[in-house]
């Protein structure tokens, strides 16, 4: 099977990218519970790192032996490849995660999911301006605009405070834009290895600095028994597939084309908090049915070039 052709295929991208916002929406109620199951103090930054980490070096340890059954041979990486997985761990694990708990701690939820959607265009900014492995158009500009219309809608209230802190939600944005470069330096990266091997040693590498980190700084977790390691074991899940799924989408697709359906992830959030913790949804149903709207009509336009290429190379 020519892989370039499988994961190029707008199908495939769409169903995959949709299976992984899915798992990753389904983090945010899990995490909760999660927490809720191991004693973790959501004003305690330290012990959420720590419990964070355990995740993540998981994830990586699920992430390697599949890729190695997959391989039929240990997933290791080369003397070439140990920067690679340093310098993507630190972005796509280490910063991206540590800032998102700190900054979550001292801000709302919504105004973290927000902030934290913006790393849609984050992505697509630091490609083309940056790392310029694609071109910035108004196309794209005007997709993710909409998109991003969408996700503060469903998450939108009655609130107006518009206040910011750096604690807070200047954490989040930092977090957002370790992403975005993450998600670039994942593309260049995985053209030189392969790309399930740097996803799970990444992990493997940013988990286990991640603990150290929260235990130095006191953060500890509590005993949870049979269903918190069956729900550490399901978060570490979600981290391992989605990634790697994720990682080989980035190496064959733009990095605009696959980062845009990141406006799903607080969507799915958002439901899946509502059906899993009873949590009442910040917008009504016909908020939630117009948002969800909204942020396909800006995934659509975004790709809207490479739909048109393969339905003229499939006519």
């Amino acid at each position: 099977m020519d892989k370039s052709k499988f994961f190029t295929r707008r199908a495939v991208v769409v169903s995959f990218t949709l299976i992984c916002c899915l798992l990753w929406g389904s983090a945010f109620p899990c995490i909760k519970i999660g927490c809720r199951l191991f004693d973790i103090d959501s004003g305690s930054p330290s012990s959420q790192i720590l419990f964070a980490g355990m995740r993540f070096l998981l994830a990586g340890i699920m992430a390697a032996a599949v890729g190695s059954i997959a391989a039929r041979h240990p997933l290791m990486p080369s003397r070439e490849d140990i920067p690679r997985v340093c310098l993507l761990s630190l972005f796509q694990t280490i910063l991206q995660y540590t800032f998102f708990y700190i900054g979550l701690s001292h801000t709302t939820g919504m105004k973290g999911s927000v902030i934290t959607a913006s790393n849609v265009f984050m992505s697509i900014l630091v490609s083309a301006l940056i790392f310029r492995t694609e071109k910035l158009t108004a196309r794209k500009l005007v997709g993710c605009t909409v998109g991003f219309a969408g996700v503060i809608l469903i998450n939108l209230t009655g609130s107006s405070d518009l206040s910011f802190s750096f604690a807070g939600e200047g954490m989040v944005f930092l977090s957002a834009l370790s992403y975005a470069f993450s998600a670039s330096i994942t593309k260049r990266f995985s053209r030189l290895a392969d790309p399930i091997m740097l996803s799970s040693w990444q992990f493997i590498l940013g988990g286990a600095f991640m603990i150290a980190a929260g235990l130095l700084s006191g953060g500890k977790v509590g005993a949870a028994g049979a269903s918190g390691a069956a729900m550490l074991i399901y978060l570490a899940f979600i981290s391992a597939a989605a990634f790697s799924l994720w990682s080989l989408l980035l190496k064959y697709n733009p990095v605009s084309s696959v980062s845009v359906f990141g406006f799903m992830n607080p969507v799915f959030g958002v439901i899946l908090s509502a059906l899993l913790l009873s949590e009442r949804p910040p917008a009504g149903a016909l908020r939630t049915a117009a948002a969800l709207l909204l942020v396909a009509v800006g995934i659509i336009t975004v790709n809207s070039s490479f739909i048109k290429k393969e339905v003229g190379t499939n006519g």
